[in-house]
């Protein structure tokens, strides 16, 4: 039976004898899904160090190339970010059966594309912006996948449920940074797998540094997706389940209409992100436009989800819009993006950075300093890329049960103190590096303090989602979470783009100082709101 009618796991006997096993079927399906879901959004950001590494330059100068390379990560993380904002409605108007198998299932159109593309390295790269915008699919699915899940669980289990769910999805970012460098290694799938690419500088694994003059097989960073997702969106279909009562899908249609329902809000989430990405683009040399248009874009996503939806949508979408009502909505939006937003946001910035920063050596040429020649004594970028975003998700469940013990505010403002300075830190050693012929002399101080940064990111977020449920009652506390993490994924839209900008610029280490002021910003709210002595919740 796909649909619930009967669901109460605030009924001990009811949970002890169904209702648990139900609810840890669903979420053990929906963990690899979301997992899968955030590998894909942020693939990117391993796939361009690849690119780098085959020469890939579209026939630019180095210069714009790393700047268009830098563009791939950021557009897939807008869509993404935006994606979220019509995912955090899903569950109530389709089901979660019908909203895991669907959203599942249109991973495979970027995954299959970008397999593809990159098997030819004469694509273009109008192609590769496509399919970086259709893999935002990825990120728009960890809102409606939180939501899903908050419905199975009783309040005294949820935060596990939540922490599970959010903490191993997380764990697609290191998955992806571990195993498409393991996968280009050799040819996975025979034929598919294209023909073998020659690196014309060194990369990596895990495992072991790969010398220049070495093959890869680039089309397996897409299909070793396909490999998880046909299965997943089988157990999806067959195993999951649509919670069909009052408070989660009253409503609930046949698939078909809910397919409907999903495609009709993500073609309007997919339009607003076109928007913008094309006024970001036209207008690539005035910087600050970016700054106008994300806000516009979220706006206009919200905008037009009620103004274009159908009756019993509006209706559904009314109510829950209610969160905007509360200041403590726009609080809390600012301090996860602090904490989400750049977990997210250096998982696809950090590759490109490394390899940039220090895999060039930085020389003078005719009083010029130019940033073009290979250096052989960098680091081998994969060897090192995937650890920060490891530890992040691994610690995040850590920032909750702390948070549980001495408050989320208290947590939250430690966080936002060590990202300051870690953030300082990490500009410092890259302007160093920048400026020097060996700046393989300046990386593991720059790699430590990126750790760093990653760990209070970590915790930040198992503490911020402490704080929004105490904050939030058991109505709002669902769309606030949707919500909050939609916004803060636009970090992985702005830090690969304001990275890019700065390198373009030979001033890496303003983009760092630049967030650093973001952090004490949201250390001040954090402080004012939840610790200070005017704060309407101490400590939540």
């Amino acid at each position: 039976m796909t649909d619930l009618t009967k669901w109460n796991p605030e009924d001990e006997q009811f949970w002890e004898k169904e209702g648990k096993s139900i609810a840890t079927r669903n979420l053990w399906i929906s963990i690899p899904s979301l997992l899968v879901g955030f590998s894909v959004w942020l693939m990117w950001g391993i796939i361009t160090v690849q690119m780098k590494n085959l020469g890939f330059t579209f026939g630019k100068s180095p210069e714009e190339a790393m700047g268009l390379l830098f563009m791939l990560p950021a557009i897939a993380g807008l869509t993404g970010a935006t994606l979220r904002i019509p995912s955090t409605f899903f569950i109530r108007l389709a089901g979660g059966r019908n909203t895991i198998f669907f959203t599942t299932a249109l991973l495979m159109i970027p995954s299959f594309g970008t397999a593809i593309g990159l098997q030819d390295p004469n694509t273009s790269f109008e192609f590769f912006m496509a399919m970086a915008f259709l893999s935002g699919f990825g990120g728009g699915n960890f809102a409606s996948s939180m939501s899903n899940i908050s419905f199975f669980y009783p309040k005294k289990t949820q935060g596990y449920a939540l922490g599970m769910n959010a903490g191993l999805g997380n764990f697609g970012v290191t998955t992806m940074q571990i195993l498409i460098p393991l996968a280009m290694t050799f040819p996975m799938l025979g034929a598919l797998s294209g023909d073998p690419l020659i690196l014309s500088s060194s990369s990596g694994t895990i495992f072991k540094r790969i010398a220049a003059g070495a093959e890869t097989w680039l089309p397996n960073a897409g299909w070793v997706w396909m490999l998880w997702l046909i299965p997943l969106a089988f157990f999806g279909w067959f195993k999951m389940n649509n919670i069909k009562t009052e408070n989660v899908t009253p409503n609930l249609k046949n698939p078909l209409v809910s397919f409907g329902r999903i495609s009709w809000l993500l073609i309007i989430g997919f339009i607003t992100a076109a928007i913008g990405l094309y006024f970001i683009l036209t207008f690539e040399s005035l910087t600050w436009v970016k700054w106008i248009a994300l806000p516009a874009v979220i706006a206009l996503t919200v905008f037009l989800m009620k103004r274009l939806s159908p009756g019993e949508i509006k209706a559904n979408l009314e109510r829950q819009y209610k969160i905007f009502d509360n200041k403590h909505t726009w609080v809390m939006t600012i301090i996860y993006t602090m904490t989400f937003g750049s977990f997210i946001g250096f998982a696809a910035a950090v590759g490109l950075a490394i390899k940039f920063i220090f895999g060039v050596k930085h020389v003078m040429v005719d009083g010029v300093m130019t940033h073009n020649l290979a250096n052989p004594d960098g680091p081998a970028t994969f060897m090192y890329v995937w650890v920060g975003a490891f530890i992040g998700a691994l610690i995040r469940p850590v920032g909750g049960k702390i948070a549980d013990k001495v408050g989320g505010a208290i947590v939250t403002q430690f966080v936002a103190i060590v990202m300051v300075i870690a953030s300082v830190g990490v500009g410092y050693y890259a302007h160093l590096a920048y400026q020097s012929p060996t700046p393989q002399d300046f990386f593991m101080p720059f790699f430590v303090l990126i750790v760093i940064l990653f760990t209070a990111t970590g915790i930040g977020n198992g503490s911020t989602f402490r704080t929004i449920s105490m904050v939030f009652n058991v109505e709002q506390a669902g769309p606030v979470l949707g919500w909050t993490s939609a916004v803060a994924a636009y970090g992985a839209f702005l830090i690969p783009k304001v990275i890019g900008e700065q390198m373009k610029a030979t001033t890496p280490e303003v983009a760092m100082y630049g967030f650093a002021v973001f952090y004490a910003v949201c250390a001040v709210l954090n402080w004012w709101y939840y610790l200070g002595p005017k704060a309407e919740y101490k400590n939540p």
